[in-house]
C-alpha cells in the first residue's frame, strides 16, 4: 500500500479503491498517537474527490482529517457572508479550490490597456476581500491555489507578452497572488500553475470534466493534485523529511566504484550518464545550501566511497555529509545508527538507492523511512522533487544552517536495535540462481567480471574469454558461473568460480578464483555457489577443496571468506597471503536454504 500512496502515484487504483486503502489506514492507525485536524474546503468546482484522496494522504502520514466543504462555487459567499456551519467548524485550515475555470472574464483583443489593468484589479480584489476576512474571523494557515495556464492561446506565442492575451493575464493574476504570499503569514499558495505544466495542460483541463462533473482539472489528475496539497499541510505539522540518505555506486555515479576504480566511474561531462549523475550530484547539494541534512549509506569499502566523492568532477566531497556509512553491513542497520548520530527519528530520513532489493529490505525493517523508487537515473531529479519529501512552507536562516548546527553536535552512538530475521526475508525475495559450467553464451561477461570485480575477490587473477575458454576445454578444470534472480528482477550473472585438480593429487582440488558481484552481497549466493562446487567435486572424487586469499587494496571485506564456509587455515605469510582447507565428508548436506538453484551439467 506504501508504494500506493507515494510518488508516482497510482491515481486509478487510490480513486477505485479508495474506501478499502482507507479502512486499511484506520486499521494501521489504531492505537497510534496521530495529529487530528479540521480541514475547510472551499471550492470554487467540485472537491468531493479532492476530499477523499487528501484524506488517504494525510491517514499515511499520521493525521487524521474532519472535513468541511462548500457547496459548489459557494467558497468567496461561505467566508464573506458567515456560513453559521463554516463558523461552528472551526477549521485548523482553510483550502481554497479554485482555477482558471473560475477567472469570469479575460481581455478581448479590443480592449484599450487601462481597461486590462482594471479587468486584473477586478479578478484580484474579491480574493484579497476573502484573504482578509478568514485571517480576522479563523486565524488559522491559510492555502490558496494559483492560476494554472489557459489550454488555448488565442495569439498563439503572442499571448505570453500581449497585454490582451490570457497567458499573461493568468501569469500577471499569479504574480499578484506571490507578492500577497510574500507580505503575510500563514498565507501559502498551492502552485497548480507548476503541476498542470508537469501533468499535461491539455489533459489537465479536460473539458469533459468540467462541462459535465464541474472538475477544475482530469479525475485521473485529482489524486497528484491531492498528494501534492498533503505535502503542505503535512509541512505544516512537522511531517517533512530532515536528512537525505544516498547511496553510492549507480546512484551518485555510473558504475560500482570498488570494481571500476574511482577513476572509470561515470560522472562530469565526458559521456551522457555522467553528466546525468552531475546534474543529480547538484541537485543534491543545493538541498544541503537549504538545509537538508546529507548522509551516505553504501556497500562499500571507505576508502573507495571517499575515492569517488574526491574525484575533481564530483560536485559532492566527502565534507557535504554529516555521515558516510561506507560497509559491508545491512543497509537498515546503517539507517538507524545514521538517525541516532543525527539525534533524529528514522522518519525524518529519505532514503535513495537504486537498487529495489536493498529498498524493500529497509522499507520493511524501517518502515517509517521514506523511500522513493528510483530506477532510470534520468528520473532521479523528478522523483525526489515531485515525492514533496522536503517541502517548505518557509525557509529561515536557521534552516539554511542547519548542517553546520548539525555537524557541532553530532553523538556517535554504538548501540544497534534488533530487527527481524534475515533469513525470513531472504526467502521472501524468492530467489532463483543458475549455476553451471561456463557457457559460450556468457562468456564475455564471466571474462568482464573477472576484470572488474575487486571487492569480492579472493585472488583478483583476471582473465581474458581466451583463457576462460580454455579452461573449459581443459579436463583438468572445473568451470561454474551463478547467475541470480528474484521477484525484482533478474540480476545477470553474479559469480564465478573455476579451479583445477591436482596433478599429483586426484583428490585435491585448487580454487583459482573465487568472485561475486557486490550487488548481490549477503543474499547467500556464496553457500549456493559452496553447494555445487562441492557436488562437482564430489563427481570427480575430490575429497579436498583448498583455497587462497591473495589481499588487496580493495579485497579486505573477504579475508575471513573461506573460514565463514568452515575452511581451516593452513598457512599464512608475512603479506597476509592465505591458504586454507576444506574436507569433503561423506555427510556434507548443501547449506544454502534460500535460493532455488537450478544446475546444469
Amino acid at each position: 500500500m506504501k508504494r500506493i500512496l507515494t510518488y508516482p502515484v497510482d491515481s486509478v487504483k487510490l480513486l477505485k479503491k479508495r474506501k478499502k486503502i482507507k479502512k486499511m489506514l484506520m486499521e494501521k492507525l489504531e492505537g497510534e498517537m496521530c495529529v487530528e485536524k479540521r480541514i475547510a474546503i472551499l471550492g470554487g468546482s467540485t472537491t468531493h474527490d479532492v476530499r477523499d484522496m487528501l484524506e488517504l494522504f494525510l491517514l499515511d502520514a499520521g493525521i487524521i482529517p474532519s472535513f468541511y466543504e462548500s457547496e459548489y462555487n459557494q467558497y468567496w459567499q461561505d467566508v464573506i457572508f458567515d456560513n453559521p456551519a463554516l463558523s461552528e467548524f472551526q477549521p485548523d485550515i482553510i483550502y481554497i479550490h479554485t482555477s482558471s475555470r473560475n477567472i469570469h472574464r479575460f481581455p478581448s483583443p479590443k480592449e484599450p490597456l487601462i481597461d486590462i489593468d482594471a479587468l486584473v484589479d477586478e479578478i484580484y480584489r474579491p480574493y484579497v476581500q476573502l484573504w482578509e476576512k478568514i485571517a480576522a474571523d479563523y486565524h488559522c494557515p491559510l492555502i490558496q491555489n494559483n492560476f494554472e495556464l489557459p489550454f488555448y492561446r488565442l495569439l498563439g506565442n503572442n499571448d505570453f507578452s500581449d497585454p490582451h492575451g490570457r497567458v499573461r493575464f493568468v501569469n500577471t493574476l499569479n504574480e499578484k497572488f506571490c507578492q500577497y504570499a510574500q507580505s503575510h503569514e500563514s498565507f501559502y499558495i498551492h502552485d497548480i500553475h507548476y503541476m498542470a505544466s508537469c501533468y499535461g495542460l491539455q489533459q489537465w483541463a479536460d473539458p469533459y470534466a468540467w462541462h459535465m462533473y464541474k472538475y477544475a482539472c482530469a479525475v485521473e489528475a485529482i489524486p497528484e493534485l491531492a498528494y501534492n496539497l498533503s505535502n503542505m499541510i503535512k509541512s505544516l505539522y512537522g511531517k517533512s523529511q530532515k536528512a537525505l540518505v544516498l547511496d553510492l555506486d549507480n546512484t551518485l555515479w555510473g558504475g560500482i566504484v570498488g570494481d571500476d576504480g574511482a577513476d572509470n566511474i561515470e560522472i562530469g561531462q565526458e559521456t551522457s550518464m555522467g553528466q546525468l549523475y552531475s546534474e543529480f550530484q547538484t541537485y543534491i547539494k543545493e538541498y544541503k545550501e537549504r538545509g537538508i541534512l546529507l548522509a551516505i549509506n553504501s556497500k562499500n569499502d571507505i576508502e573507495n566511497a571517499l575515492a569517488g566523492l574526491n574525484r575533481p568532477d564530483s560536485t559532492l566531497r566527502p565534507e557535504d555529509f554529516l555521515v558516510i556509512k561506507a560497509n559491508w553491513e545491512d543497509k537498515d542497520c546503517n539507517i538507524r545508527q545514521i538517525a541516532q548520530e543525527l539525534n533524529i527519528g528514522t522518519d525524518t530520513l529519505v532514503f535513495v538507492d537504486d537498487n529495489p532489493v536493498e529498498r524493500d529490505i529497509v522499507r520493511t525493517r524501517v518502515s517509517d523511512v521514506k523511500i522513493p523508487e528510483v530506477d532510470d537515473p534520468a528520473q532521479f531529479i523528478s522523483v525526489l522533487d515531485r515525492s514533496g519529501y522536503f517541502e517548505a512552507m518557509q525557509l529561515s536562516a536557521e534552516d539554511v544552517q542547519r548542517t553546520e548546527m548539525y555537524q557541532e553536535n553530532i553523538s556517535r552512538k554504538k548501540s544497534q536495535e534488533s530487527y527481524a530475521d534475515y533469513s525470513d526475508y531472504l526467502r521472501s525475495l524468492q530467489m532463483k540462481a543458475e549455476i553451471a559450467p561456463f557457457s559460450p553464451v556468457y562468456m564475455s561477461r564471466i571474462a568482464q567480471l573477472t576484470n572488474k570485480s575487486n571487492q569480492f575477490n579472493l585472488t583478483t587473477k583476471r582473465c581474458s574469454q581466451a583463457d576462460m575458454e580454455g579452461y573449459v576445454n581443459n579436463p583438468e578444470y572445473i568451470t561454474l558461473y551463478g547467475k541470480l534472480e528474484d521477484r525484482f528482477g533478474d540480476n545477470g550473472v553474479v559469480s564465478v568460480v573455476f579451479g583445477h585438480v591436482d596433478q599429483g593429487d586426484a583428490t585435491l582440488f585448487h580454487i583459482d578464483l573465487w568472485l561475486m558481484s557486490c550487488r548481490v552481497l549477503k543474499r547467500d549466493m556464496e553457500i549456493a555457489m559452496m553447494d555445487e562446487l562441492v557436488g562437482k567435486c564430489r563427481e570427480r572424487g575430490v575429497r579436498c577443496l583448498r583455497g587462497y586469499y591473495y589481499p588487496t587494496a580493495k579485497n579486505g571485506m573477504v579475508k575471513g571468506f573461506y573460514g565463514q564456509q568452515g575452511f581451516t587455515k593452513i598457512q599464512e605469510d608475512e603479506n597476509g597471503n592465505t591458504v586454507w582447507e576444506f574436507l569433503i565428508t561423506n555427510d556434507y548436506k548443501n547449506r544454502n536454504q534460500v535460493i532455488e538453484v537450478h544446475a546444469d551439467s
